[in-house]
């Protein structure tokens, strides 16, 4: 008996279904590569705005404390940096409260060692950093970041001036040192005498 061969119709439907899986792979493949490609570019962007949120809140804190030199101090709360009515008016260091973009949540405040204030806040995400180069100055140290909670956006105060050791302090007279030399007056039995030898 003569061996069944398949006949042309049936040959070409299994190239039509071999031919729409393999389309289906490459529509999967580039599904995820689409997928992937939108994850980073959301995840730059937050990132970029978590640093420009973060420059905010350095900025308003460092605007609060300068905002009385002579008395320059932290603010013990966020909402003294909305509100500031340390003067004659209401000063708004910071626009508004801002979130973290990655999380959504209020951002983590970071406080003095000896707890007299506010002097910057931080991320609380976990997620690791597409930039890691090409910060400023004051963000020097995020190269070093594992996560975006070491982004830490701190306002440090410039240290006091040492006082001028030429100068006298304004509760301390001048020293001998600086002291005019006294002129001494020769008394007026001397000329008498100077006289007399002459």
């Amino acid at each position: 008996m003569a061996a069944l061969m398949p006949t042309g119709k049936s040959g070409q439907s299994g190239f039509t279904y071999l031919f729409v899986l393999m389309l289906i792979a490459l529509i999967g493949m580039g599904l995820v590569a689409a997928g992937t490609l939108w994850s980073t570019d959301v995840k730059r962007a937050r990132e970029a705005e978590l640093l420009f949120v973060g420059e905010q809140y350095r900025q308003a804190i460092r605007s609060y404390y300068e905002l009385e030199p002579g008395q320059p101090r932290l603010p013990q709360s966020i909402d003294e940096l909305l509100e500031d009515s340390r003067g004659t008016g209401i000063v708004r260091h910071l626009r508004r409260a801002y979130h973290d973009p990655f999380t959504g949540e209020a951002f983590a405040l970071i406080h003095t060692p000896d707890a007299q204030g506010i002097t910057g806040v931080h991320s609380q995400a976990t997620g690791h950093p597409f930039k890691i180069a090409g910060f400023s100055a004051e963000n020097g140290a995020f190269a070093e970041a594992h996560t975006y909670a070491d982004w830490h956006f701190v306002f440090t105060p410039s240290a006091p001036a040492p006082p001028n050791p030429a100068l006298p302090s304004p509760t301390q007279g001048p020293s001998p040192s600086q002291l005019p030399t006294p002129i001494q007056s020769v008394p007026a039995s001397a000329h008498t005498l100077h006289g007399a030898s002459h």
